[in-house]
């Protein structure tokens, strides 16, 4: 038995659906690149009530980007660490409000000797 050309055009359409899609923001959109790599990738499982639970897993900014990324490994889609941080940001604007780390600001290395006690 052969597979007919609806078939053939259905699983094709599947394949392109499921494919992943490049990070990055659509011109003359507001959305940013976290949330449009939230909305391909995650909102088929996740509605917004995830985020509002009681039980919810992401307690803060370090446990929010666990979370990110250990569902990006679990449903295979091989995210950079840059892509990781702007889903973050995404779900940490929308729905959580926890306190992001602070940026280190590179010191140069003889500031950073003689301000290291251990160093001294």
């Amino acid at each position: 038995m052969t597979i007919g050309w609806w078939t053939r055009a259905s699983l094709a359409a599947l394949a392109l659906a499921a494919a992943p899609v490049p990070a990055q923001t659509v011109p003359g959109s507001d959305a940013s690149r976290g949330e449009l790599l939230y909305k391909t990738h995650c909102i088929g499982c996740h509605s917004a009530q995830v985020h509002w639970r009681d039980t919810k897993l992401a307690s803060d900014w370090t446990s929010l980007t666990a979370q990110v990324r250990r569902w990006q490994t679990n449903t295979g889609l091989g995210w950079s660490d840059e892509e990781i941080a702007d889903v973050t940001r995404y779900l940490n604007t929308r729905y959580y409000h926890f306190q992001p780390p602070r940026r280190q600001v590179d010191a140069a290395p003889s500031t950073v000797a003689s301000a290291h006690p251990l160093r001294n």
